[in-house]
């Protein structure tokens, strides 16, 4: 399972950072409105971290855009 949950967070991240730079925001601008640190969200976009429901939501309202958005892999 180990393999397979570092996938999802792989894609994830991967996910993530396409809607970030396809709205022209910056891993700082990002932190900056999430109230999440840069390298924070570094760590997110690199398949480090399983975040909380708490910091999708709040990613997603940043990003301006649904939370199914974000979460649609």
């Amino acid at each position: 399972m180990n393999k397979l949950k570092n996938e999802y967070l792989l894609e994830f991240g991967n996910h993530l950072r396409k809607i970030r730079v396809a709205r022209s925001i910056s891993q700082n601008q990002l932190g900056f409105e999430t109230d999440l640190s840069r390298e924070f969200i570094n760590r997110i976009e690199n398949g480090k971290v399983n975040i909380s429901l708490t910091n999708l939501i709040a990613i997603a309202k940043a990003l301006d855009i649904q939370l199914k958005q974000l979460t649609d892999f």
